[in-house]
C-alpha cells in the first residue's frame, strides 16, 4: 500500500489519499491521472489493469485501488 500511496502523492501531493474516498466523484483525479496510475501500478506491482476494471469505483480511493491490485495479483 505504501508504494501505491507514493504513486498517488507524486500526482497530487496536496491530497490526503489515506482518507479521501471521493477521488473520482470530486474530480481530484482526471483521465490523465488514471493513465499515469495504471502505468505506475503496472510497473510497481507487475499487474495489468484490464479496461473493464477502469471504473470509478476502483479509483475513488487508494484503498479501492489497492483492493483491485490485490485481486488482480491473486488472479495471476
Amino acid at each position: 500500500m505504501e508504494a501505491l500511496l507514493n504513486i498517488l502523492k507524486e500526482l497530487h501531493p496536496e491530497v490526503d489519499f489515506e482518507t479521501c474516498d471521493t477521488l473520482i466523484d470530486d474530480k481530484i483525479l482526471d483521465s490523465f491521472d488514471i493513465i499515469s496510475i495504471i502505468t505506475s501500478v503496472n510497473t510497481e506491482y507487475d499487474v495489468a489493469i484490464p479496461a473493464e476494471e477502469i471504473i470509478p469505483e476502483n479509483f475513488n480511493s487508494a484503498e479501492a485501488l489497492y483492493d483491485l491490485i490485490e485481486r488482480l495479483q491473486d488472479e495471476d
